[in-house]
């Protein structure tokens, strides 16, 4: 088992690289962009359909069941209810408040507030900042999971704590995690997944994660040029890489929308392409999740498709990363 980029475990990545992996940069942006986004005008057709399989890691070992693999690969997302309970969940929300109450970290490029106050809205990177987030990405009920769905043993692409208070936490609107990390990052293709341990209770009022089951196998190109720096406005509200209503709409439509709830400890695994949204937290329950992000070494980052300069490393790890605050 290999999550390769964590201080911890640095390993050399497995030479699993596909052809395009090898070319050099100046051939790569000559190569065609198969899913453009960022678009000066309107498309013909309002989405197009995903090129690589969704479950490609079937006859790998790991912890999910074939009925769990179908269900990821019907819905593009999979709930996993009471994954960690008792002492580890303790020990884990622990670790969580003793990072988002470092005074250290409030002012650094890889904490994010929310866009009305000070308050952390997400910080990033916390598979390097903290040593049981560290062993956590490697954890099996984890990164085996991601395996299995990806196909290779994974890096981490992307960690982070996610943080809605009670009363003050604003929404997110609809988007594609790959749309992003595909016009910002250079993530050529399909091959991630994200991995999202619920550590508050989710219910309906306090701003639980809304999806598209189905909407995985329908890539929507967006409209807009990137700005420059946009993740310093898109982190807190993103307004750029959003789909649009009619495409929106229909896909609501044809799928309609599920928001998966729980108590504390549930994992939810949902592709990189799969649509979803969160609505602000009116409660006066916090909601909270740590969250990585698992990519398949040959698949790493390359040159963005649709921006003028990748975004800060602690957006997007690269297999051999060994990134610190300090940069």
């Amino acid at each position: 088992m290999t999550v390769s980029n964590t201080p911890l475990n640095v390993l050399k990545t497995q030479k699993q690289y596909s052809e395009m992996a090898d070319v050099p940069s100046a051939q790569l942006s000559m190569v065609k962009d198969p899913y453009p986004s960022r678009l000066s005008e309107a498309p013909a057709s309002l989405w197009q359909p995903r090129q690589e399989d969704v479950v490609k890691g079937r006859h790998l070992t790991g912890p999910l069941s074939q009925a769990q693999l179908d269900e990821f690969e019907r819905k593009g997302f999979l709930f996993i209810p009471n994954l960690i309970s008792g002492s580890e969940l303790d020990e884990l929300r622990r670790e969580m408040q003793t990072l988002m109450n470092n005074e250290a970290y409030r002012d650094q490029p890889f904490s994010v507030t929310e866009p009305d106050s000070q308050e952390i809205r997400s910080l990033f990177a916390v598979h390097f900042l903290s040593k049981r987030f560290g062993e956590l990405a490697r954890d099996e009920r984890l990164a085996g999971a991601a395996r299995q769905l990806i196909g290779a043993d994974p890096y981490v692409h992307q960690s982070r704590i996610n943080y809605k208070p009670g009363f003050a936490g604003k929404g997110f609107n609809w988007h594609s995690d790959f749309e992003t990390w595909h016009a910002e990052d250079g993530m050529p293709s399909m091959h991630a997944v994200s991995a999202s341990l619920i550590m508050t209770d989710n219910h309906e009022f306090n701003g639980p994660l809304m999806l598209i089951p189905g909407s995985h196998n329908k890539f929507v190109p967006c409209l807009g040029e990137t700005p420059e720096d946009n993740h310093k406005r898109s982190l807190k509200a993103q307004e750029v890489g959003v789909p649009g209503k009619e495409a929106l709409t229909e896909l609501v439509a044809e799928h309609g929308i599920e928001a998966p709830k729980g108590k504390a400890g549930g994992l939810l695994l949902f592709d990189c392409n799969t649509l979803h949204a969160s609505n602000a937290n009116l409660s006066p329950d916090p909601r909270s999740n740590v969250f990585f992000v698992f990519n398949r070494p040959d698949n790493r980052c390359r040159e963005p498709y649709a921006a003028p300069k990748p975004r800060p490393d602690f957006l997007a790890h690269a297999p051999d990363d060994t990134w610190s605050m300090a940069e």
